[in-house]
């Protein structure tokens, strides 16, 4: 069964038009966008998390058409079933790495009975178990990646979304931060799908989608 499937895909904004005629990833690989800054990478992204709604065509995840839900259905399903690392792994500055680590509870998702623990779990599994209590500022750059990674995996998403995470990182840590996200992703089954304008970083994916 496929995680992502698209089908006939139009997205336009001035002067450029995203499209995608038949791609899919099977649920639980790892796949990979590439393409040139302005392809339409992020914009594919925010399709697959149903933050905008493809023009034409179909863009379905997790056997949802998303264009056929409301913009209400779509958030709560965005919560429940996506995990989203951004390129800057943005955390709130007044959480310590716990609570960043919790934070889609506090956006409205129900908070189940083994959220706290599994939070825990994860921050543990991550290398960070000494760093529960840590607040932003005093963590490095690889801890809140890791933080983010921890928070965008604590909802047990079907699909991980990663909007360029390596962007800016030399190649050793671009590699480090892709192996990262990948063994998450392969200890849960998660279904990952990376954007990159560094078509380096294809080698070992299995599926990869280029963008013009």
């Amino acid at each position: 069964m496929s995680a992502v499937s698209l089908q006939g895909v139009r997205f336009s904004w001035p002067g450029f038009t995203l499209a995608v005629e038949d791609w899919a990833v099977p649920e639980g690989e790892r796949a990979c966008v590439v393409g040139p800054s302005g392809s339409g990478k992020s914009t594919l992204l925010s399709l697959l998390a149903g933050e905008q709604l493809a023009q034409a065509g179909t863009v379905s995840v997790a056997g949802l058409d998303l264009g056929g839900l409301s913009e209400t259905a779509r958030r709560r399903w965005r919560l429940q079933t996506v995990g989203f690392v951004f390129q800057d792994f943005p955390l709130v500055p007044y959480l310590d790495a716990l609570e960043n680590t919790l934070l889609p509870y506090r956006l409205g998702l129900p908070m189940d009975t083994g959220a706290r623990a599994r939070a825990r779990g994860l921050l543990t599994t991550l290398g960070l178990a000494d760093k529960a209590k840590a607040r932003p500022e005093t963590l490095s750059q690889g801890e809140r990646q890791r933080v983010a990674v921890a928070r965008a995996l604590v909802t047990r998403p079907a699909i991980l979304l990663a909007d360029e995470p390596t962007a800016g990182l030399d190649p050793a840590r671009s590699d480090a931060v892709v192996a990262l996200l990948s063994r998450a992703c392969g200890e849960r089954g998660t279904t990952l799908v990376l954007v990159t304008h560094d078509p380096r970083l294809q080698a070992g994916f299995e599926n990869t989608l280029e963008l013009a």
